[in-house]
């Protein structure tokens, strides 16, 4: 099934990047390819830059291109069955991305006040090591 699953990514990847001329279908990315066991379906996971109003553009022009992507598969892969596929639009990569700009964002803040504070722990460690040790005998 990972094979499978591997090839249809694969050609699908390739129909849609360099062979697909809907202009609806811009910045999209297939992350991955589920194939069930049956080989009867498959949904594939796409990433797709941009807005929201953009995504959903894009995601129908995928949809209206759906028979000729998988008549690509039935030229290029030897299977019993071709899958029906399907499209999903996988958040991942956009909250990542979202993720790493606030990080980015709580960074320099928090390397100004981090250096404030170790320093001055180092500080105060400091002036309890100059306290004689053999005071208190």
């Amino acid at each position: 099934m990972a094979k499978v699953a591997s090839a249809v990514r694969q050609v699908v990847s390739k129909a849609i990047l360099f062979e697909l001329r809907d202009p609806r279908v811009t910045g999209v990315t297939v992350l991955n390819v589920e194939v069930a066991a049956d080989l009867r379906t498959a949904k594939v996971y796409v990433s797709i830059l941009g807005d929201e109003k953009a995504a959903k553009l894009s995601l129908k022009g995928l949809e209206a291109a759906r028979g000729w992507i998988q008549s690509r598969i039935v030229d290029e892969l030897d299977l019993r069955l071709t899958p029906v596929l399907s499209f999903v639009i996988d958040p991942g990569v956009k909250k990542s991305i979202e993720v790493s700009k606030l990080l980015r964002e709580i960074t320099p803040m928090a390397d100004s006040g981090e250096e404030t504070a170790v320093t001055d722990d180092v500080e105060e460690l400091d002036d309890d090591d100059e306290s004689p040790d053999g005071e208190e005998e």
